[in-house]
């Protein structure tokens, strides 16, 4: 144990056993420590530094931890694409992100490039994955990424900027700049990417482009008629107006970046998406970046490796190798990588196993937990009212969309504690998890076997399957708006001013007054006020107009009053005090 504070040096995220390790207690007692917190956490989930510093003062331990200085994540990602996609070996195809706001004509407008018909096959016609494939224009290869438009799936946007060249942002010509078109634009500027802009749907009635232009400038994108640097396209995924000349500018802004590739170094890239495949195992869509990945090259990513056995290109025909800036489905791995990580060729199972121990943590995990949540959580009163879930999803980047949007959803009053989350469809494991914590489970875009469905309803677990993110978001929401303490709204009714105390008994003070203003109800509620101090708080018991009893008294009468004081037997009410007569109203609340 330590005995004077300890500096200790370590990585920006490190798991609750490696914590454990570090400060020589058991991992059972940090685990404990986190679940006082309403976080379930296991022996391998990662925490930030910032919380592990909490744990660790928490726990009464005087260390104290300094961080590493490694580069963040989106530095280093800029990095590979300005360093390992260097001006240095052969010319390489353009990587474009196609980005906007949902049903602005992302993907209507690659289905017109490619000549396919992609988004119908989409649950509700919203992309909910990243999609990447290559096209030939002109005797050249694009690579297209098609991201989601929803803003559920903001992560997925994020990551799509991040690993191209070129972003294409499509807005609606009678639509304008909508939340979403302002995200993409500050993803791209972020990632250090060039923009162009495609204006859709300019067949359209109520299309504006001069408006979209000033729009654009508002947010400090000034294109080239006016003076700036960003080429405007105007289109129509419809009729196929304009798509030439989009193309044809990607490819010009391509040249001028003289995008070449490093052909000779050992392959690498990034993970754009991961699930599982029955028979297959994991499939991972990767990015090649630098080098030519082939069948038989082991390779990993993240924390997961593996010999790849199959490569195929993304319409699933085998290919021998892959070059730079080519999309490739890869087949081989022991286990499914995050969605993002980067991968990269290796000299066999014992060299991944070894850079996975020394890993430190340059991925990470969607359930990770950082210090603003723990210490949320930690200033949480104990009267936080939770829902426990189970989230299932077909591939990992839904995975992540999924939490970050549920995580958002909480307040101070409710939470969720999500008990478990993977990739793939709900199984025996995940009935009894979910049986054993009192859970609901969250399926997105997978099936349900009819085996699973009749084990749930025998043990009485719900299991919610969507196909469209926003209803599943929706259906956590008002389950979370339902745990909401309803909201008592005070409305005023009148206003009265003692002009005689008549007599004071144990239960009740008797007196009159002139109503000021309003009106006075039986059945309200008041409060007795001299000046700014409030006296009492009550009913009435009874309420007379001259001798005759009455269930109201409007302004200007006068009335005699018998008030409530059973509670409060030693309060004085003096003449000239005023009384504020209120009605509450019970409103039911919503996140």
């Amino acid at each position: 144990y330590f005995m004077s504070e300890t500096v200790i040096t370590t990585s920006s995220m490190i798991t609750v056993g490696g914590l454990a390790d570090i400060v020589h207690r058991p991992v059972s007692q940090l685990i404990t420590e986190l679940m006082k917190n309403g976080i379930m956490a296991t022996v391998n989930e990662k925490i930030d530094i910032d919380t592990a510093q909490i744990l660790i003062n928490e726990l009464g331990l005087d260390i104290k931890l300094n961080q590493k200085n490694n580069q963040t994540d989106d530095q280093s990602l800029i990095n590979l694409k300005n360093n390992q996609i260097n001006h240095q070996g052969i010319e390489r195809p353009p990587i474009v992100a196609v980005m906007g706001h949902v049903d602005h004509g992302k993907t209507s407008l690659l289905d017109n490039i490619r000549a396919t018909n992609v988004v119908k096959k989409e649950a509700g016609g919203i992309t909910q994955h990243i999609s990447a494939y290559q096209v030939k224009y002109k005797d050249k290869l694009i690579t297209f990424l098609d991201t989601p438009g929803h803003e559920a799936f903001s992560a997925i946007r994020q990551h799509g900027a991040r690993l191209t060249d070129i972003v294409v942002i499509v807005i609606a010509a009678d639509d304008g700049i909508k939340p979403q078109t302002i995200e993409a634009l500050k993803f791209a500027k972020q990632a250090q990417s060039k923009i162009i802009i495609a204006v859709n749907k300019i067949d359209k009635e109520g299309a504006d482009v001069i408006k979209i232009k000033q729009q654009l400038a508002d947010q400090d994108i000034l294109i080239e008629e006016w003076g700036g640097e960003t080429v405007l396209v105007e289109v129509s995924a419809k009729t196929g107006q304009g798509v030439d000349k989009l193309l044809d500018m990607i490819l010009l802004v391509a040249e001028l970046e003289e995008l070449k590739a490093d052909i000779k170094s050992p392959a690498s890239g990034l993970i754009i998406e991961a699930h599982l495949e029955k028979g297959r195992g994991p499939v991972v869509y990767g990015l090649v970046y630098q080098g030519v990945l082939k069948i038989n090259d082991f390779i990993i990513a993240g924390q997961s490796y593996g010999k790849i056995r199959n490569l195929e290109s993304m319409e699933g025909q085998t290919v021998v190798e892959a070059y730079p800036a080519t999309p490739v489905k890869i087949v081989g791995l022991k286990t499914l990588p995050d969605f993002g990580d980067e991968f990269k060729i290796i000299k066999n199972e014992k060299a991944a196993k070894k850079i996975i121990s020394e890993l430190t943590s340059e991925d990470i995990i969607s359930q990770s937990i950082n210090s603003t949540e723990l210490i949320r959580r930690i200033n949480q009163s104990n009267n936080l009212k939770k829902i426990n879930i189970l989230i299932k999803a077909d591939v990992k980047g839904s995975l992540t969309s999924v939490i970050d949007s549920l995580k958002s959803l909480e307040t101070d009053e409710v939470a969720l504690s999500i008990v478990g989350s993977s990739v793939g469809s709900v199984n025996e494991n995940d009935l009894y998890l979910a049986k054993t914590t009192n859970s609901i489970i969250y399926s997105f875009n997978t099936s349900l076997s009819g085996s699973i469905l009749h084990q749930a309803q025998r043990d009485h677990i719900e299991i919610k399957n969507y196909k469209i993110i926003y209803e599943l978001i929706d259906d956590v929401k008002n389950r979370l708006s339902d745990l909401l303490n309803p909201e008592i709204i005070e409305k005023f009714v009148g206003e009265l001013q003692i002009k005689a105390i008549f007599s004071t008994t144990k239960n009740e003070i008797i007196c009159g007054g002139l109503v000021l203003s309003g009106k006075i109800n039986l059945n309200s509620l008041l409060r007795v006020k001299r000046g700014e101090n409030l006296i009492l708080e009550s009913k009435l018991n009874n309420l007379k107009r001259g001798q005759v009893n009455v269930k109201e008294v409007l302004e200007g009468e006068l009335c005699g009053l018998s008030i409530d004081i059973s509670n409060n037997q030693k309060v004085e009410i003096l003449i000239d005090d005023k009384i504020e007569f209120y009605d509450q109203e019970i409103v039911e609340r919503s996140l």
